[in-house]
């Protein structure tokens, strides 16, 4: 019998925002729910009225309403959502209008600035005007370049507001990946910054700006934000200005919103580009808010006496889903720079100093805390902080109880899992259900999220593939340079027709109803040819304390898959054969004899991506041999060079 490592209270789980739903849904609909298993079985059976209830419930502003919820409900690809309504996302995040803080925003400087939301409706006011009289129209695209700034969803509620198209690059990116994406995109104003910090170093980003300006025939407009320098000198950017310059100083009367379809264009997501260039998928308005209002209302219990943070860039969906935050009212605190400068008490002092009340992270993070012995709970005051969400990556068992051990015991641990291409969750967690190490507590409300084996049929307690069996309104509307929608339906569901196969590989467990992620099944290992995913040997590796992260791949050797285990070690470890012998030994005991590598072998390095996934392709490409495409996509593109020299050896080996 598994034992929790959290289980809510009786208070927590009465002021649930979930609960609040599940009574408006028992009484509009004449039902007697009285769990989240319930709830979500009536979500995924009455598709149609689970996403009514939801725009009730998260009040969502539209100047007409809807005629139909939904012309086809299970239809793939793809069903359109509330026919008929017309409204503007921006305007849902803007309700509030008065002295609450809106935004908290720290870097890595320590410097700090707040913001109310009468003054965020204000500025986004002084923005759209301007906007406008550059000649923006609904459907155009705006994009950034910028680090994680106020300005920078400023930017992108004015943009939203027009019914302009937004999408964004974080100042980490490199100009290549830069031009990858927007060069798609054919953006009329690009917003950037002079500067950005990182690691305590400044770095100049106007140089990169020019090369991409000049890269970019379709801008009209280059609108510069001073971060670092206060008269930066953009005279050598084409077409470019200062913010101050740009934006109106003078009284601004109301906004005026575009009121526009639900299905209207909103953002231009990017997918990581790892494999080729980054797939360009368009978002509808209506589709992400009324999704992220249910992920942030009854998955993350979010409420407007909250402040909620997550770890995150421009570059990431977690940047999208954490600014919608302002459609509940909360404040929304805005980190830029890296997490663990000057050290790793970074991110702890800030839960600490601005009573954070909901923190979100990666699953690297948390490994990287735990592999220097950090202990948040014995030195800040985290008596706020009472929820962890957590996602980029799946979190071993051992991750799981670091964070109640270490951080703290009494908080919900909210693990979730979706994905750039749907702007939010398959998998989440809820406050009225139990925590268990390293399963998220369950599917997403709405999302029909099944477990296929290799035949396609569903199986419960047995690794396969993670699927959706019903469209969601979140899902892309369609690809950009896809007019017959081809690389649409061969990117999710070429595999299983008329199924959504989302490429991750999960175990659903019967037992508790929560859901363990294993890895990419794009990537999942097959020594002797049966499959495992990653993560499995993950769970397992990164729960030694002289492991602090580690990488599995596998490599083509003598006809047959062989596994080589790629490890960073904690501060102070060396990996000797007593240590390799115990991690071969815990496999097996663990896993299996399938999952003990046939080599393990030292690294400084793992590479990620900017949304802080480990990259086992281009690993995997590194070593057999093949060409490792797009490095700009990579956070540490030069970690790749130890793996290219290895691979002559590893032939030998």
């Amino acid at each position: 019998m598994k034992k929790p490592l959290w289980i809510p209270s009786e208070e927590n789980i009465k002021k649930a925002n979930i609960i609040r739903f599940i009574s408006l849904v028992n009484k509009r609909y004449s039902l007697k729910i009285a769990s989240y298993d319930g709830l979500y079985r009536w979500s995924v059976e009455n598709i149609k009225d689970f996403w009514k209830a939801m725009w009730e419930f998260g009040e969502i502003r539209a100047s007409r309403g809807f005629d139909v919820v939904a012309d086809d409900p299970i239809r793939f690809p793809c069903a359109r959502w509330f026919i008929g309504a017309r409204l503007n996302f921006a305007e849902n995040l803007l309700r509030f209008r008065d002295d609450h803080l809106a935004f908290i925003f720290r870097g890595e400087t320590r410097k700090l600035a707040k913001m109310t939301y009468a003054e965020l409706y204000s500025s986004v006011a002084s923005l759209v005007h301007p906007l406008r009289e550059s000649g923006v129209v609904p459907g155009d695209r705006i994009a950034a370049y910028m680090p994680n700034l106020m300005e920078t969803a400023i930017a992108m509620l004015a943009a939203a507001s027009t019914g302009a198209v937004w999408s964004s690059c974080g100042a980490e990116l490199g100009p290549a990946a830069v031009l990858d994406r927007l060069g798609q995109i054919e953006p009329k104003i690009l917003f950037t910054v002079d500067c950005y910090i990182y690691k305590g170093k400044t770095f100049n980003l106007l140089p990169n700006v020019k090369r991409i300006v000049s890269g970019l025939p379709s801008l009209k407009k280059i609108i510069v934000i001073p971060y670092v320098e206060e008269k930066p000198d953009i005279s050598y950017i084409p077409n470019s200005i200062l913010y101050n310059d740009f934006i109106s100083h003078e009284r601004q009367p109301e906004i005026g919103f575009e009121h526009l379809p639900f299905e209207h264009p909103l953002y231009i997501m990017f997918s990581s580009g790892t494999t080729g260039k980054p797939k360009c998928m368009v978002q509808g308005a209506g589709g992400v808010l009324i999704n992220h209002l249910k992920e942030l209302l009854l998955h993350t219990d979010l409420k407007r006496e909250d402040r909620i943070i997550y770890i995150t860039t421009p570059s990431w969906m977690m940047w999208n889903w954490l600014i919608s935050s302002l459609a509940v009212g909360a404040a929304v605190v805005l980190y830029d720079g890296n997490p663990s400068y000057p050290d790793w008490g970074a991110m702890w002092r800030l839960v600490q100093d601005e009573g954070i009340t909901i923190f979100g992270c990666s699953a690297s993070y948390i490994n990287y805390l735990r592999s220097v012995g950090a202990k948040p709970g014995n030195f800040y005051d985290l008596s706020h902080l009472r929820e962890i969400s957590q996602t980029g990556s799946p979190l071993s068992r051992e991750g799981f109880e670091y964070v109640y051990r270490e951080i703290k015991g009494d908080l919900h641990f909210n693990s979730i899992s979706g994905g750039t291409d749907i702007n939010g969750c398959f998998a989440a967690g809820t406050p009225i259900q139990p925590v268990y190490a390293g399963e998220l507590q369950g599917a997403a409300l709405g999302m029909k999220v099944k477990v296929y084996n290799e035949k396609g049929n569903p199986v419960v307690d047995r690794e396969g593939e993670l699927v959706c069996e019903a469209p969601s309104p979140s899902m892309p509307l369609y690809f950009l340079s896809d007019p017959d929608g081809k690389r649409y339906r061969d990117a999710y569901f070429s595999v299983y027709p008329d199924v959504w196969r989302h490429g991750d590989w999960i175990i659903n467990h019967s037992d508790t109803g929560g859901i363990t992620f294993l890895g990419r099944s794009d990537f999942t290992l097959k020594p002797s040819g049966v499959r495992i995913g990653s993560a499995e040997i993950y769970n397992v590796v990164e729960g030694f304390e002289e492991i602090a992260d580690s990488i599995a791949v596998g490599q083509d050797w003598k006809g047959y898959q062989r596994i080589i285990l790629f490890v960073r070690l904690a501060h102070g470890h060396r990996l000797t054969e007593d240590l390799k012998n115990g991690i071969k030994r815990a496999l097996r005991e663990s896993a299996s004899p399938r999952h003990i590598p046939a080599l393990i072998i030292e690294v400084t390095d793992i590479p990620y991506t900017f949304n802080m996934k480990k990259v086992e392709s281009v690993v995997s490409n590194a070593i057999n041999g093949r060409a490792v495409t797009n490095r700009d996509a990579l956070i540490n593109p030069e970690s790749l060079s130890f793996y290219e020299k290895i691979r002559h050896e590893l032939k030998e080996e």
